[in-house]
């Protein structure tokens, strides 16, 4: 089944177009431009900077962290890669094959019993059936046990504070829910750029002097500026934040600050708002877009910790990603949490 089973076929010629003109001059290179050299040496701009363009797929079956049970195994097998693999292949026939179940209310609409999805169906989910080309055991790279950092103690207490309120307070308003179930923001999009369920795809457009990092889900156009700009004072919160972006070599690097609390990473990982972010983006080759990123976080976590995900050039486009139009699923999650607080008065 192909992507194009899985999205709707209108395409996102308008929304498209928008963000091309948002920064003026942001076009796709000539084909005399974007030819890739003898030997698949990624090409370069007209303009001299490394040519980073096209749309990039970064769907992986790799974990962000490196299971438990893997210890100290920082890379896979050619073995143990097609065991994976074949896993997943014969996992996603299996949930296919599956008879029809009436579906029933979850915690989560992408997990549901027996490894099947929750309230959607398996037609939905694009994890993607690989690990990635370097075989590590997991997309975090630093620390060097492949984990995630502990939280300081700051961390765990405001991560519990938080998820006893969102237990005793799940629908009060819409600022209950998150920000990605509101469809302000991809889950994936952040910044940082994650692996997740279904719509691991994002467009790079240049020009000399922005880069516009634009993600299939919910259509995240980030515009970030080479050249010199001063910052946003601190008070000023962005959902994607303030990024910044420079050369260093053949490596494009992107800081960003000024996130807003509720931006999908930062709400998810438990970090504040002060979390401070930097991206790298390296052509590897003409088919690969190297994508790494460090956060750091004092308020947080115990040390900075780092993630690689090596991105696939796709020959397929950006679709449309419609979230729920109208927001008609907030309604109904709002206005199905009052009828169960009428009920629950009612029969006291």
């Amino acid at each position: 089944m192909t992507r194009r089973d899985r999205v709707t076929t209108r395409v996102l010629s308008v929304a498209m177009a928008t963000v091309a003109t948002i920064v003026a001059g942001v076009t796709t290179p000539s084909a005399a431009q974007s030819q890739t050299p003898a030997g698949g040496v990624a090409s370069r701009t007209a303009w001299g900077q490394p040519d980073l363009q096209g749309v990039w797929d970064f769907r992986t079956i790799t974990p962000m962290e490196r299971p438990e049970a893997l210890a100290d195994q920082e890379f896979l097998s050619a073995e143990d890669v097609a065991d994976l693999e074949q896993g997943i292949a014969d996992r996603d026939a299996r949930l296919a094959a599956r008879p029809a179940q009436r579906t029933v209310a979850t915690n989560s609409v992408d997990r549901g019993v027996d490894g099947a999805p929750g309230s959607y169906n398996q037609f939905w989910m694009d994890r993607g059936t690989r690990v990635i080309g370097t075989r590590r055991t997991s997309l975090v790279v630093d620390p060097p046990n492949g984990r995630i950092p502990p939280m300081t103690s700051a961390g765990e207490q405001r991560r519990a504070a938080e998820r006893e309120y969102v237990r005793d307070h799940p629908a009060d308003s819409w600022a209950d829910r998150s920000i990605y179930e509101r469809c302000i923001l991809g889950f994936n999009s952040g910044p940082p750029i994650e692996p997740r369920a279904y719509n691991n795809h994002m467009q790079v457009f240049q020009t000399p002097d922005h880069v516009v990092i634009f993600n299939e889900m919910v259509h995240d156009a980030r515009i970030v500026p080479l050249v010199p700009r001063d910052p946003l004072p601190d008070h000023l919160r962005q959902w994607m934040g303030d990024s910044r972006g420079r050369w260093e070599g053949d490596t494009l690097v992107i800081e960003t600050s000024n996130l807003d609390r509720l931006n999908s990473f930062t709400w998810r990982q438990g970090a504040t708002q002060d979390m401070q972010l930097v991206e790298r983006f390296t052509r590897v080759d003409d088919g690969t877009l190297l994508y790494e990123f460090t956060v750091e976080d004092p308020a947080t976590w115990t040390r900075p910790w780092s993630v690689e995900v090596p991105m696939t050039r796709s020959s397929d486009q950006v679709w449309e990603f419609a979230c729920h139009e109208g927001n008609y699923g907030m309604d109904g999650i709002l206005s199905g949490h009052r009828a169960d607080e009428r009920a629950a008065s009612e029969s006291r």
